[in-house]
């Protein structure tokens, strides 16, 4: 048979849509044309291929018209996961395989030069798509990414490590060489070498490990916000001079978060396994990305062709750390405006538009001036007002408004920090966290950031006196409407946290006193 046909997949975001190689073979001048709208790393699989074939020990049709189309032909295609099904459909089409057995499965792998198997990007990603649409498939993988894709419950993943594995499992009935997967249509193939091997889900922890936030002495204001956002889901801005500890408290604040849910382990790796920087090691542990203030509103946000996750997608169900906050660029800072609303980022090409998920909690750490210094009781500021204005300005009112916990971070005298007492554990303030999310959650099915419209005012459950406060100060305050809906939202964490059913005038007023400007100059 001169045709085969393999099955593969092809990432777009994180879904993985189906893709499948048609190899065919011909008389005429010996070639190998490659199409189907196909990327640089994907249409170099000739060489690798034909190199692959050749060193493993089989034929390849050297003297034919080699033709593989990747289809659908408008779906761009892009690295070098197709090696294996193309290797597979040449030697499908040129006998050397059973094409009907290769029915009922999906293959992705890089080949090298030898033969050998190397991992790809998004195994985890296509494990999942095929646990969405509910296809029964057997996946074959190299042995990486298997590991990857076998975190998925109900997937059937099998290890090779050559292709030679590969193609042992598919030879003609009666072959030397078959496979226990060579007979009857249908069967499962077990284990037959240390080769391939059928990957069978094992229960995985969904317990990690954080630094410990008993580490940072002293700093009980700033560790009161660290509970409230943990609590509330909310964002949280840090202002305070060098070495006061900001990096330190954002560094520990995703242990206070609560233990990562199956699903959203399996996001969160599923968006590591889009860059390739997935890790077992890393497993169900909230991830805290801390990017460069160098780093370019395309790397915060995602792009690039193929659209690829940015820094905010990787934070997903995890925080996003951004010290040195007004160095960023401000395009950078303004993008995140809207994720940090809908927890979801759109990009669109011309081509292509693709949505990744990043609902993350943003932890912002910056200096009240240019020099760290301005008010500060150890050592001079040495800005001008109009530095300190240009500075403080970089931050957009738009972003701020979105930020719901604005707090000091003092500097610690050298006295107070030899002799400071022991700090409560982190364990102690998750649970606390803990507890406090999940009144919301039984209240309302959300957490109290997530309250949007009438939900607020259906479960505030605000006491007419705190409501009377409120709009008070909001008037003096010149508050816009988000920012008091954000203090609302606060307020409303701080009364599940003291266990009280009502949000009443103390919690409003410990709230607002998260909601004021950088620290003016003293």
């Amino acid at each position: 048979m001169s045709l085969s046909l393999v099955q593969s997949r092809a990432l777009l975001g994180l879904d993985a849509a189906a893709v499948t190689v048609e190899v065919h073979l011909a008389n005429g001048l010996p070639s190998f044309t490659l199409v189907g709208l196909a990327d640089v790393e994907v249409k170099e699989a000739r060489e690798r291929v034909r190199s692959a074939i050749q060193n493993s020990g089989l034929e390849f049709p050297n003297n034919k018209r080699i033709t593989v189309n990747l289809a659908p032909a408008d779906l761009p295609k892009d690295s070098g996961r197709f090696d294996l099904p193309i290797a597979l459909g040449i030697l499908a089409a040129s006998g050397q395989i059973d094409a009907a057995r290769l029915a009922g499965h999906e293959f992705a792998g890089e080949l090298s030069l030898s033969g050998e198997l190397r991992p790809v990007r998004g195994a985890l990603a296509m494990a999942l798509a095929l646990h969405a649409n509910k296809v029964l498939t057997r996946l074959v993988l190299p042995a990486v990414s298997a590991d990857e894709a076998a975190l998925v419950a109900d997937a059937h993943v099998y290890r090779a490590r050559h292709l030679l594995d590969v193609v042992r499992q598919f030879l003609p009935p009666g072959s030397p060489d078959a496979g226990p997967n060579s007979g009857a249509a249908g069967d499962d193939p077990a284990q037959s070498s240390d080769g391939w091997s059928r990957i069978h889900p094992a229960p995985k922890s969904l317990e990690a490990h954080y630094a410990d936030l008993s580490d940072v002495k002293g700093q009980t204001g700033a560790k009161r916000a660290l509970e409230i956002a943990a609590a509330g889901g909310h964002s949280l801005l840090m202002t305070g001079p060098p070495g006061s500890g900001k990096s330190m408290l954002a560094q520990r604040f995703a242990g206070l978060l609560p233990p990562m849910t199956m699903d959203e382990a399996l996001q969160s790796a599923a968006i590591s396994s889009l860059v390739g920087q997935f890790s077992l090691a890393r497993w169900a542990q909230r991830p805290t990305c801390n990017p460069h203030h160098t780093a370019s509103a395309v790397a915060l946000v995602g792009g690039g062709s193929p659209p690829r996750p940015g820094e905010i997608s990787m934070a997903h169900h995890g925080v996003l750390f951004l010290d040195e906050l007004p160095e960023f660029p401000r395009a950078a800072l303004e993008a995140l405006r809207e994720p940090l609303e809908t927890g979801v980022i759109t990009i669109s090409r011309a081509a292509r538009r693709s949505e990744f998920p990043a609902r993350f909690q943003l932890i912002g750490a910056m200096n009240p001036c240019p020099c760290g210094y301005l008010g500060s009781t150890q050592k001079a500021c040495r800005c001008t007002p109009d530095q300190v204005s240009r500075y403080q300005g970089k931050l957009s009112g738009p972003l701020m408004d979105r930020i719901d916990l604005h707090v000091d971070v003092p500097a610690l005298p050298a006295a107070d920090l030899m002799q400071a007492p022991s700090a409560e554990s982190t364990a102690k303030i998750r649970e606390r966290c803990v507890v406090a999310r999940q009144r919301a959650l039984e209240r309302q099915g959300v957490s109290n950031h997530a309250l949007q419209g009438k939900q607020i005012d259906t479960h505030l459950l605000l006491d007419e006196a705190a409501g009377k406060f409120l709009n008070v100060a909001a008037a003096r305050l010149g508050w816009s409407a988000r920012s008091t809906h954000r203090a609302l939202k606060v307020a409303r964490t701080i009364a599940d946290l003291a266990g009280a059913t009502h949000t009443q005038v103390t919690h409003v007023a410990e709230a607002m006193q998260y909601r004021r400007a950088v620290s003016p100059r003293t």
